[in-house]
């Protein structure tokens, strides 16, 4: 207990001489060297020396290398304590000597896997005062540790700069410091894991490019390039990964498009690659093909809309056609005619909405002026599908009929809610198709989209709904004359909502795709290179060869 008092009375003595030192502090190396030899002695030993050696860490540049070897070994304790105070005086080594930033944020990027609670909070707080002293510096270690770091490191680290760097104010976030995000992510997105890639993206939606339509057109030329759109797919394998990869990157692009940004790269890829029958009839084949499916065509539907003109957009129109005969089947010889048929409906608003978008490219498809056999069968198909649709509209608005607000919140009520805006739609949509010639002027919100925030290149723009707020139907029920197959048209009140501020933020599905699968062109994983064989997975041994290896 003496020698431990006698050096923690020689620390601050130690402490004074350099203090009173002034511009000779120079000529105390000595006295330097024995507060860096303190951090082998006691705990309160070492929780002094923490504090003392930033404290004059830059007098001292031949120590430098030392100084940070000794405050490292500290971050590295057993006692926890005495790591989080290491952690936080992490960055006083860079207060006056910015150069040595990229390596303290190395170290505490590195730190960012920790599982202490407390650790990981000093952590995140000792990166705040980082960037605080000199932001780029604090990225190019934390992009360091992104680059380099096996898939833990990484993933925390994109993390932090997502939900705190990218958090903090106009002074800190610059142009400068947005570009090199911008730069460096870019650079980063030529080996991302799927998660990898939704952080990108979201940390981009951050910069400055979501905020002009070039931005966007970058965004979605990102997206783009992720899902290989140029790719010859060749034979399409029941689980081949074309399909999810597809998914995640078009739901990433949805929120950017516009006039001035067109979807039609993602629409023929769809068209000419995944909706030909001999490969839609492949696609996550299995139990949950009716899903994934479903997941393809909600994305597809909210494209069609932003879609700029197709070449040859005939044979485009004929492949959504070709499958949504498949969910729209000719009634049965034999029907029962008080009997409500059943339909995939949410299948059927998709590829129907996608149609009416994609057939005013090429509106006379659809008169069938060659074939009147298969004009007669359309027409029958839609029957049908009105049938089918108006008996379930009908059932829906008795189940939520004179429901209080509260019975409403629960979730079977919101999903019948939705089911009444799926038919809904759907029997709008009928009734443009069912005109002769067919009409494509009704427009609709896809009954799961919430509506889109204002856009950059428009004014306020405003929806048609068919429903009211507490699901009951504003227009009168589409009739069928069988007599001439015309549509008995009574039009009812329709009423205009306005966009909701604020971007919408389209969230993908999750899936198995997400959690394994790279993105990479090279075919690295999603872990990128560098990891090496240093572990992760606790709070030792990290830091010193890592950060000397670096830089």
């Amino acid at each position: 207990m003496g020698d431990e008092a006698d050096n923690i009375d020689k620390l601050y003595k130690n402490y004074e001489i350099l203090s009173d030192a002034k511009e000779k502090i120079s000529e105390h190396e000595k006295e330097y060297r024995e507060i860096l030899d303190a951090v082998q002695g006691t705990a309160k030993e070492k929780r002094l020396a923490s504090q003392f050696i930033g404290k004059f860490f830059k007098h001292f540049p031949a120590l430098n290398d030392l100084a940070i070897d000794r405050q490292l070994d500290l971050c590295e304790d057993e006692d926890p304590q005495i790591r989080r105070q290491a952690i936080k005086d992490l960055p006083a080594l860079c207060k006056e000597t910015k150069e040595n930033t990229p390596k303290i944020a190395d170290i505490l990027a590195q730190l960012l896997i920790t599982e202490d609670t407390g650790e990981l909070q000093q952590v995140n707080l000792s990166l705040q005062t980082l960037s605080k002293i000199d932001p780029l510096g604090t990225l190019t270690g934390i992009f360091s540790q992104i680059i380099s770091g096996d898939e833990a490191t990484r993933l925390r680290n994109f993390q932090y700069i997502l939900n705190k760097f990218m958090k903090q104010g106009s002074e800190i976030l610059t142009k400068e410091v947005e570009d090199f995000v911008v730069a460096e992510i870019k650079k980063i997105l030529m080996d991302v894991t799927a998660e990898e890639f939704h952080l990108c993206m979201a940390i981009l939606n951050q910069t400055r490019l979501s905020k002009t339509i070039t931005g966007h057109s970058e965004l979605v030329n990102i997206a783009i390039e992720q899902a290989d759109l140029d790719a010859d797919l060749g034979t399409l394998a029941a689980e081949d990964e074309t399909v999810e990869r597809f998914i995640q990157c078009a739901s990433e692009a949805i929120p950017y498009f516009s006039k001035q940004v067109e979807s039609t790269l993602f629409i023929k890829f769809m068209c000419e690659k995944l909706l030909p029958l001999q490969v839609w009839n492949l696609i996550a084949a299995g139990d949950d093909q009716i899903q994934t499916q479903l997941r393809l065509l909600k994305v597809f539907s909210e494209m069609s809309s932003y879609c700029g003109a197709l070449e040859k957009p005939s044979e485009k129109v004929e492949s959504i056609y070709n499958v949504l005969l498949e969910f729209m089947p000719l009634p049965p010889l034999d029907a029962d005619l008080n009997e409500t048929p059943s339909f995939n409906f949410s299948h059927a608003e998709c590829l129907l909405f996608s149609l009416h978008a994609l057939c005013r490219q090429c509106p006379e498809f659809l008169t069938f002026p060659n074939d009147p056999a298969k004009l007669k069968d359309f027409r029958s198909r839609l029957q049908y599908l009105a049938r089918g649709t108006q008996g379930y509209i009908k059932k829906l608005q008795e189940a939520i009929k004179g429901k209080s607000n509260d019975e409403m919140k629960s979730e079977e009520s919101q999903i019948k809610v939705t089911a009444l805006k799926t038919t809904s739609n759907i029997s709008t949509l009928i009734r443009d198709l069912f005109h002769s010639p067919p009409s494509f002027k009704s427009i609709i919100q896809l009954s799961w989209v919430t509506p889109k925030a204002k856009k950059l290149d428009s004014k306020s723009s405003s929806s048609s709904s068919t429903i009211s707020s507490s699901g009951t139907k504003r227009h009168a029920p589409i009739t069928f004359n069988s007599e001439n197959g015309k549509s008995d048209d009574t039009k009812g009140s329709k009423h205009s909502r306005n966009s909701s501020s604020g971007q919408r933020v389209y969230t993908p599905p999750s899936g198995k795709y997400s959690g394994k699968v790279s993105y990479s062109r090279s075919g690295g994983s999603g872990g990128g290179g560098g990891g090496g064989g240093r572990s992760r997975n606790n709070n030792r041994n990290r830091g010193r060869n890592v950060y000397r290896k670096n830089y």
